[in-house]
């Protein structure tokens, strides 16, 4: 196939280093999406010439990729069956032991759900059963959720299904060497994690906050102390409705209260009766008082509908009974609900239950909520049937965080839970004795998650987290320009001579003290991306083993402690742990020392480079 002809002004090496510069400041200012950056790296380097046509769109159908669609859709399949839910019970149940107990639990259960899903998916798991037992022990939750975030950093570094040590091992064999293994990481990662959590029941516990429980973010509240998180009786408003008022025989829908002015009703009070949680399409009679959340100013302008308004700070009923539930949402990790508003999704309509206040950007906003666009790490307090709290669980976009109470679960297929175990268990164990290429593993057990009844179709479609899938897609042919530009070589070249007369374990320490850094301030994967090609340049320029030398890029690529946007799930324990941005570097400083050493020696050790 002919390729694109190269540009000539340029010469190739300067313009593959433009176009990556225009790719990351894009990612780092968040002018463009991470996935649409890099498609547009890929076919900037196809109409640079910088790699063949047929290199282009190559990342899509590489073995990276197809291994990390196959693990979306083998953990949605744990979870669908509810092997997964049985963690957060776990964690609500075994733990006796205080706070110190509770950190091992967590980090435990983390790092070992991190050895076959994803990390992200695997806080998802955890959070809302360790969030209810933090809760029911009266802990810190400032003490948990931070070690639960790294433990599932640390087990990832002890398995091959890690997305950058997936990427770091397609590189290797894209250079026509041999990748990575399934156990080929467990030499170095097990001991890791177990120093990891070694660190955090001692050193690190004492270095994590200490803040009141009642102080928290409202994520860790029930009941009235939820409201109370909320502040949302702050913005409660009585609604008087006499006869002669124009909001008589209307619908709530009709009324303009939620459309126009941007409230909520939270309950109807009728004839000496409270309804919570009313319907859209609830008539308003005469002689009703609406409970209207909402500025008080707002509110004071239904006065035209010939209403009275009354501004209450306090509401002694119950806003929950038998029927109707007042929880904590927050929005899932890889939710389609990120940038739209609550308009846009017609929650409303969709799920039947009332947003009630939203924490957004670090605060409680209780008015004009349908026209906020959601960001990842907002919570919602949601009010309604319990139904319709029920329909809120087994949607992929949303995270309830409590357990669910009986008969209120979202449904799941128990009775195929052994049949889900065991399809991870074969897929697993075919990787490891290598009978078949992961690849293959992952998705024959994907396809039987979906033959056997796991999973339909349509939710292995849901699973599969695309933006992921496009950026490495995207990002892969990166590397093939990197060494046909000559790029990679000079690079590696260039850190050798940093180290020159050091010795190879010099240079590995040297990448690995790099992709970290980098690693804190964009996605591990697009560091894997690029820094892999240079380090098995660099290897070949010290006669050292290629792959022990990117086994130091793929374990730095797993070394997100320091700061809250170094990994999506450092962002999600944020608002349940009440931390600042601050917590992390003083917590995460020091474990990344510890792990920096400890990689430095097993590599030495276990691959002797």
């Amino acid at each position: 196939m002919a390729s694109l002809p190269t540009l000539t002004l340029i010469p190739p090496a300067l313009t593959l280093a433009l176009i990556l510069t225009i790719a990351f400041t894009l990612m780092l200012t968040d002018r463009l999406r991470p996935d649409i950056v890099a498609v547009g790296v890929a076919l900037s380097l196809g109409l640079a010439g910088l790699i063949k046509p047929g290199d282009v769109f190559a990342g899509f159908s590489s073995s990276a990729v197809i291994t990390i669609i196959g693990i979306f859709i083998l953990a949605q399949g744990l979870q669908r069956t509810g092997v997964t839910r049985m963690f957060g019970r776990f964690l609500d149940q075994a733990n006796r032991g205080g706070e110190r107990g509770m950190i091992a639990l967590v980090m435990g259960s983390g790092a070992f759900l991190s050895l076959f899903m994803n990390n992200i998916a695997a806080a998802a798991v955890l959070l809302p059963g360790a969030v209810d037992a933090v809760k029911r022990r009266r802990l810190m939750p400032s003490k948990i959720m931070m070690p639960m975030a790294f433990a599932t950093a640390l087990g990832g570094m002890a398995t091959l299904l890690t997305t950058a040590n997936i990427v770091v091992s397609e590189t290797l064999t894209v250079s026509g060497l041999r990748g990575y293994g399934l156990l080929d990481f467990a030499p170095i990662g097990i001991p890791l994690t177990l120093a990891g959590i070694l660190f955090m029941l001692t050193v690190g516990r004492r270095l994590l906050p200490a803040r009141d429980p009642a102080q928290l973010q409202p994520q860790l509240a029930n009941g009235h102390a939820l409201t109370e998180s909320y502040e949302l009786f702050e913005r409660l408003n009585r609604v008087h409705v006499p006869p002669s008022a124009s909001l008589v025989n209307r619908r709530i829908a009709d009324s303009g209260i939620g459309k126009e002015y941007g409230m909520s009703v939270m309950a109807v009070l009728r004839d000496g009766r409270t309804f919570l949680a009313p319907s859209p399409d609830e008539i308003i009679h005469a002689n009703d008082t609406l409970l209207v959340i909402g500025r008080h100013e707002r509110a004071a302008q239904l006065a035209q509908y010939g209403v009275i308004v009354e501004p209450d700070g306090r509401f002694e009923g119950e806003i929950v009974s038998d029927d109707v539930s007042l929880v904590e949402v927050m929005l899932a990790p890889r939710s389609r609900a990120v940038g739209q508003t609550l308009r846009q999704l017609r929650f409303r309509e969709k799920f039947g239950a009332n947003v009630l206040a939203l924490w957004h950007g670090g605060r409680s906003v209780r008015t004009d909520l349908a026209t906020i666009p959601l960001e990842f790490g907002d919570a919602m307090l949601v009010h309604g049937p319990r139904e319709s709290i029920s329909l809120l669980q087994s949607d992929s976009d949303f995270l309830v965080l409590r357990p669910p109470a009986a008969g209120d679960e979202a449904p799941i297929r128990a009775q195929r839970a052994g049949v889900a175990v065991a399809i991870l268990a074969i897929a697993l164990l075919a990787t490891a004795l290598d009978i078949v290429p992961i690849a293959l593993a992952t998705m024959l057990g994907a396809l039987a998650m979906v033959v056997t009844g796991c999973l339909t179709m349509d939710e292995a479609y849901r699973a599969i987290e695309w933006r992921a899938v496009f950026l490495i897609a995207g990002m892969l042919p990166v590397g093939i320009a990197m060494e046909r530009t000559g790029a990679a070589g000079a690079l590696g070249r260039g850190i050798v001579s940093l180290f020159a007369g050091l010795g190879p374990v010099a240079v590995g320490a040297g990448l690995l003290i790099l992709t970290m850094a980098l690693t804190q301030v964009m996605s591990g994967q697009v560091t894997a991306v690029v820094l892999a090609p240079i380090a098995i340049n660099a290897a070949q320029t010290v006669n050292s083993d290629p792959r022990a030398m990117a086994m130091f890029v793929a374990l730095g690529c797993s070394l997100t402690f320091i700061t809250p946007s170094a990994h999506p799930v450092n962002t999600f324990v944020m608002g349940a742990g009440g931390y600042t941005a601050s917590d992390y570097p003083r917590v995460g400083m020091p474990l990344t020392l510890i792990c920096i050493v400890l990689i430095v020696v097993l590599v030495a050790l276990v691959w002797q480079p």
